[in-house]
């Protein structure tokens, strides 16, 4: 494992952080509140996105169109039992999501959620920072690398831990605002 690849690990964590952010809904649509909506088709499990087109037609809806018109009520039901707490309107050929305004209550649970992502986030980039050093300090005990290396790498493993927890701060300060804004 090289430093490159450390980085690497502590930018996927960043990465599947954001992912996780995306899934909170704050007050207007958008289509990546259903991206872990999973359907049960034809006795299978399958992601809403690959079986229909999800568009936003305004701020407040989500509309769903259904590739195969037969799975509307199996989607139907995946969304009524989500943790949304959204209900779908199925008009035949679409079912819209109305996205009501969130409640003051609701905001503040909702900032708790993001905060407990970033929290998984950040406990993520030191799993791989301590998996980073633990190599550093074998390769120092197998004599792959002199005793100035060896603190040379985990002082930069530190630096890059410190600037990828900074950035799940920032982005968790972002979705914050925007959950709060109304």
């Amino acid at each position: 494992m090289k430093f490159a690849d450390v980085e690497g690990n502590m930018q996927k964590s960043v990465e599947a952080t954001q992912r996780s952010f995306n899934t909170i809904r704050t007050g207007r649509a958008s289509t990546s509140l259903l991206d872990k909506i999973v359907v049960e088709y034809y006795g299978a499990p399958t992601p809403l996105n690959q079986m229909a087109n999800i568009s936003t037609p305004d701020a407040t809806t989500i509309q769903i169109q259904p590739y195969d018109a037969t799975s509307m009520g199996a989607i139907e039901k995946a969304i009524s039992l989500s943790d949304l707490g959204l209900s779908p309107n199925n008009d035949g050929s679409v079912i819209r999501l109305n996205i009501p305004p969130l409640t003051s209550d609701r905001r503040k649970e909702l900032v708790k959620l993001a905060s407990k992502y970033a929290e998984d986030g950040k406990v993520a980039v030191r799993n791989v920072r301590r998996d980073g050093i633990d190599l550093v300090k074998k390769q120092e005990k197998d004599k792959e690398i002199s005793e100035d290396e060896s603190r040379d790498l985990q002082d930069q493993i530190q630096k890059s831990t410190d600037k990828y927890i900074a950035k799940v701060e920032e982005i968790l300060g972002a979705k914050e605002k925007d959950i709060m804004t109304v």
